[in-house]
């Protein structure tokens, strides 16, 4: 039984308060990206391959950290670190490529143009998840 509450305990702070908006956040991100990557996938992938491609990865970046910041045990928010990281180096990375060469992106990505098309939300996304786990994980025992 005392095991159980250390349990539960340790996924407390990860999925609270601000956690648990990021969580949604994240969710909602990972429905829409996995929906527009499908969609380009099966219908459009011969006109910007690489982009949709994009769109998938950024989709699975998205649901593996959704799963890990909703789990919140201390393994899981290794795991969030690490999807977080990928994100924000993919939205550099893309952001960058995509207005230096926009022909090698005939299509927008979630990623692309550092996430206009989105608000920019997924520029700052990552960021307040990094800090958000920065600042939960080391108060987890």
């Amino acid at each position: 039984m005392a095991e159980r509450r250390t349990a539960a305990a340790d996924r407390r702070p990860l999925r609270s308060g601000p956690g648990r908006v990021l969580v949604a956040v994240y969710g909602i991100f990972a429905l829409a990206a996995t929906g527009r990557a499908a969609v380009q996938l099966s219908t459009k992938f011969h006109e910007a391959p690489l982009a949709y491609l994009l769109s998938a990865l950024a989709a699975a970046v998205y649901v593996v950290a959704t799963v890990a910041l909703a789990r919140g045990d201390r393994t899981s928010g290794r795991v969030a670190v690490v999807s977080c990281s990928v994100e924000l180096l993919g939205v550099l990375v893309v952001g960058t490529l995509s207005l230096a060469d926009s022909k090698a992106f005939p299509d927008q990505t979630v990623w692309s143009g550092y996430g206009q098309g989105y608000g920019f939300v997924p520029l700052v996304l990552p960021v307040l998840g990094l800090l958000w786990l920065r600042r939960t994980l080391r108060r987890t025992p």
